[in-house]
């Protein structure tokens, strides 16, 4: 299989893992240095604790079914590096009532080690209103 598939292929069953809410699942692919650059709290997360923390306080929100997708999926590769960038989107009712319904920017950095592709960096980002200072969380592109 061609790299590119391979990472789609890891890009989808992680997509396919949150909708599940399995965390072991989604962790699969990450490097343990792992960087990441998350829409909430802190400017940085490093190592797989943080980013498995950070998915389980995630997916907690979610006591029911909701719907996670990844679209608009760009892939470029090397022969050792690799990144993707998507739009993702993510509905549901939170645990406290609330209605979710929210789109962000994700960017995806992988390694190959081993014959195995992993993210060594994710950057997630919503753009938003200068004037208000609030996030757009509702754009569709």
């Amino acid at each position: 299989m061609e790299s590119k598939q391979q990472i789609e292929q890891v890009v989808r069953q992680q997509e396919r893992a949150v909708q599940q809410k399995d965390i072991d699942g989604a962790m699969a692919n990450y490097a343990t240095d792992v960087v990441s650059f998350d829409v909430v709290n802190t400017l940085q997360k490093v190592g797989l604790n943080e980013s498995r923390q950070r998915l389980e306080s995630w997916l907690s929100q979610f006591p029911g079914p909701f719907s996670y997708t990844v679209d608009n999926l760009e892939i470029s590769v090397t022969d050792e590096l690799a990144f993707c960038h998507s739009f993702n989107h993510v509905k549901g009712q939170l645990a406290s009532g609330d209605e979710i319904d929210m789109r962000w920017r994700a960017t995806i950095c992988f390694r190959k080690q081993d014959n195995a592709w992993l993210i060594t960096h994710e950057h997630s980002s919503v753009p938003f209103d200068p004037e208000t200072g609030k996030a757009l969380i509702l754009l569709d592109r």
